[in-house]
């Protein structure tokens, strides 16, 4: 049975409190469905390649189409949320 996305969203947090843990940012407070991946949590484009590859390996252990989440008409999108991140991955392992 898939997972939904409100235990995506746990998986997500436990892995960007890890991820983060001993970056210089100013981001107070716990890490919901709404923090934003660069606005709140000072990611760069770096960061985003790391992340990915974490969650595959980490969360889902199976190779997943992020191009789909991260791309929009051939534009990289500006910002992700944690939730934006757990919906996709529900989704994609509901099929």
């Amino acid at each position: 049975m898939p997972l939904t996305s409100e235990a995506y969203t746990t998986q997500l947090i436990t892995l960007l409190e890890d991820f983060t843990q001993d970056w210089d940012h100013d981001f107070q407070g716990a890490m919901t469905r709404d923090t934003r991946l660069f606005a709140n949590l000072a990611f760069e484009s770096i960061d985003i390649i790391q992340l990915v590859v974490a969650i595959q390996e980490e969360v889902v252990r199976a190779k997943v189409p992020f191009e789909k989440l991260l791309m929009r008409e051939g534009r990289y999108v500006d910002d992700l949320s944690i939730g934006q991140i757990a919906d996709f991955l529900a989704a994609q392992a509901a099929g």
